[in-house]
Order: C-alpha cells, then structure tokens, then sequence
C-alpha cells in the first residue's frame, strides 16, 4: 500500500519573519490573506492534521481546512529559548548556540534537540505510512525538515542546510521504510 501525505507548511508571521523561536503568535494579516487565496485548490485528503501551534492552526482555518490537532507533529521545543530571536539567543549564549547549531544532539536551551525531533518525526511516519489514503498536515517547518532528514538518511546536520518558505507544501509517497520526497511546491499546484 502507497500512502500519501502532503505538508504544508504555515503562511508567514512575526515569528517567521523575524527568525524567531517560536512564540505562538497568529498570522500576519498578509499570511492570513495569502493561504486564503489558494484556500479550496488542495487536493481532498482522508484525513487533515494540524501542529498545535497557533500559526499552524491559523494557516489550516485560512485554507478552509477542518483539521485535527496531531502532538506528534509539533514544532521543535525550544525550551528557555522560546519567543527570543536567533541573533537575542547568539548575544547572550554564544557557544551554546554553535553547539546547538552544530550537533544534532545538543538541547543547551533545556528543549529537545535536533535528532530527537528527528527521532519523534520518523516515528509519525512509521505510523503515517499505516493510514490508507491521503494525508494532508500543516506543520512547522522544523518538522519538513525532520522528516526529509528521515527519509533521505541523511546526517543530522543536514536538518540546517534544508530551507522550507512560509506557505509551501511538500509531498511524501512510499511506505514504511522507502519514501520519495518532493519538496517546495506552491499549494494547489500538481500534487504527487
């Protein structure tokens, strides 16, 4: 059995914007505007997932989409880290952001590291690849990114070198232990 999934990545925020761990913030008016204008052009899925977060959730409502929250497929915990920007963590804790941003299992902000959001994304899948038919999730992008980590094999650091625009959707086909991945595709254009 092939299953389907197509992730969409959310429409674009504050957070976003500014490189900001994430602090649960809702749309930007334009973000808003811009997922409703593709809102009715995705393809019909058997079932609809959500990450929890606020801007998730918001892209999913924008796009027309009655989705069910899925906590496998929240977005990386950044523990004391959360709601600051990147260039605010690397003022104030340098070398615990080079560690952070060099190994996938440092976690210096007391959240969860790199390869254990890999980890917890690959074990969605395993269960993913269990639901006969499509599957269409809004999630963060830190979770695209895990979960093409996974399914290319490739090295934990490969996570930062993946680049996942607001608004993009991503498509997986296969079964467990054999995916393809198409990455980047702008929602409601040919999905796999």
């Amino acid at each position: 059995m092939t299953s389907r999934i197509t992730l969409i990545s959310p429409a674009m925020n504050r957070s976003l914007r500014e490189t900001r761990f994430d602090d649960d913030g809702p749309l930007d008016p334009s973000g808003a505007a811009r997922a409703e204008s593709v809102a009715g052009s995705l393809r019909p899925a058997g079932r609809v997932l959500v990450s929890p977060t606020a801007r998730c959730r918001e892209t999913a409502s924008a796009l027309g989409l009655t989705a069910v929250p899925e906590p496998g497929l929240a977005g990386l915990d950044m523990g004391r880290w959360r709601g600051l920007t990147l260039d605010e963590v690397m003022a104030r804790e340098p070398d615990a952001t080079m560690s952070w941003l060099t190994d996938p299992d440092a976690a210096p902000h007391g959240g969860e590291s790199v390869r254990a959001l890999c980890e917890r994304a690959a074990r969605w899948l395993e269960t993913a690849a269990e639901f006969e038919g499509r599957t269409l999730a809004v999630v963060e992008q830190e979770i695209v990114r895990a979960l093409a980590v996974t399914i290319l094999g490739a090295p934990g650091p490969a996570f930062w070198r993946l680049d996942v625009p607001p608004l993009t959707a991503t498509d997986l086909s296969g079964r467990a232990g054999r995916w393809n991945l198409r990455l980047g595709r702008e929602p409601g254009t040919t999905a796999l």
